[in-house]
């Protein structure tokens, strides 16, 4: 049942206990996000328990800076639990993440597609082996720095996007099922801005206040996706044809992993009459198929594996107006939802979108507000 917002017994967590009585587990990536959600909850006088994960050999993470849940990060994490004096741990869950994230990230672009690991992370290990452990412990809910806001609604928990829009996470989050969303917690979710939590990190005198934040996916150095994958699967990068949309070789290419749909730089198929842009990418063949930037929208995206946390029932005939964003940096644009079965669906895009790639997420939201409806994984179709 939902709480009632006139009961002032109830904590800021939404628990109707004080906050000394409400144990909550807070995942800390080491970054300055998640460390001042430990202090701020800390400081209202919660019973914080800290947890870090070593997601990917420790003797590799010690030498690469950047990114979370590396050798530093674990480090900082802890320097925070201790600062403020209360417990930590750091779980090894390299064997868990190997299975669940990067082997399907590896077999994703070989198949031709552009994967999100950084989901499958959250769906797979943050909030499904992480918050069991949390359960575990007998926390009451688990809180995180992700910036994306839970409401209470008429039916219980929603999932919104961020007070700030520049850093809305929601696009990260679409596949949190509702029964975690009723335990998880997102305290930064309503901030205006990063600054905001900057200040709140000095006000708490945490040594990471000033800490860039990551920017690359965590095992993937510099954003070399190619090299991680030959690693991962020798021979991956194997070379092939370079081909219009008519099948004509245009020239010869070092392998299907290197290339992502919409690329136009660094084809070497220079003195042609326009810029030509990879629409398309096919492994099998090992061809990558290049045309004019027209022939990249697309209208129609077929959806598989459809998370619905919009409330009422997700059915097959019962087709609805929503908001579609099909890649993180893009905002949400107007749609039709057009459900097939329980986890497919086709989406009709009102205004052709550029570079929709397979492997990519297609979230949905309302027409009108900030709430998230659920979402699904872009794939090539029946």
């Amino acid at each position: 049942m939902p709480l009632d917002p006139a009961d002032t017994t109830v904590n800021s967590l939404g628990f109707a206990k004080p906050p000394a009585e409400t144990r909550v587990l807070v995942a800390m990536s080491g970054g300055v996000d998640s460390s001042v959600v430990a202090a701020e909850l800390h400081a209202e006088g919660y019973d914080v328990v800290g947890v870090t994960l070593q997601l990917y050999d420790h003797g590799a993470a010690l030498a690469k800076k950047g990114a979370c849940c590396a050798g530093r990060d674990i480090h900082d994490a802890r320097r925070v639990a201790e600062t403020l004096g209360f417990p930590h741990y750091v779980l090894d869950y390299e064997n868990t993440f190997k299975e669940a994230v990067i082997d399907e990230f590896a077999e994703s672009y070989l198949g031709g597609a552009t994967p999100v690991p950084c989901i499958r992370c959250n769906e797979r290990v943050k909030f499904r082996d992480l918050l069991e452990t949390a359960k575990d412990l007998d926390a009451d809910c688990m809180a995180t720095g992700h910036y994306i806001q839970r409401k209470m609604g008429s039916d219980g928990a929603e999932l919104h996007m961020a007070g700030d829009p520049n850093r809305d996470q929601s696009y990260f989050l679409f596949s949190t099922r509702q029964d975690q969303l009723d335990y998880l917690r997102f305290p930064l979710g309503h901030l205006e801005s990063k600054a905001q939590t900057r200040a709140l990190a000095a006000k708490h005198g945490l040594s990471v206040a000033d800490k860039p934040d990551s920017q690359d996916i965590c095992f993937v150095p510099d954003g070399n996706y190619a090299a991680v994958i030959e690693k991962l699967r020798p021979g991956a990068g194997e070379p092939g044809d370079i081909v219009d949309m008519d099948g004509r070789v245009l020239g010869a290419h070092k392998g299907v992993i290197h290339y992502t749909i919409g690329q136009r730089r660094g084809l070497g198929i220079g003195g042609l009459s326009e810029p030509l842009y990879v629409v398309k990418l096919d492994p099998d063949t090992r061809q990558v198929v290049v045309g004019p930037k027209a022939a990249l929208a697309t209208r129609t995206v077929p959806v598989k594996e459809v998370n619905w946390i919009g409330g009422g029932d997700f059915r097959a005939g019962e087709s609805r107006e929503i908001l579609v964003r099909v890649r993180s940096t893009r905002p949400p644009r107007p749609a039709i939802l057009h459900p097939i079965d329980d986890t497919h669906a086709h989406v009709e895009l009102l205004t052709p979108e550029e570079g929709v790639s397979p492997g990519q997420a297609c979230v949905f939201y309302e027409t009108e507000g900030t709430r998230v409806l659920g979402g699904g994984w872009i794939w090539r179709g029946a």
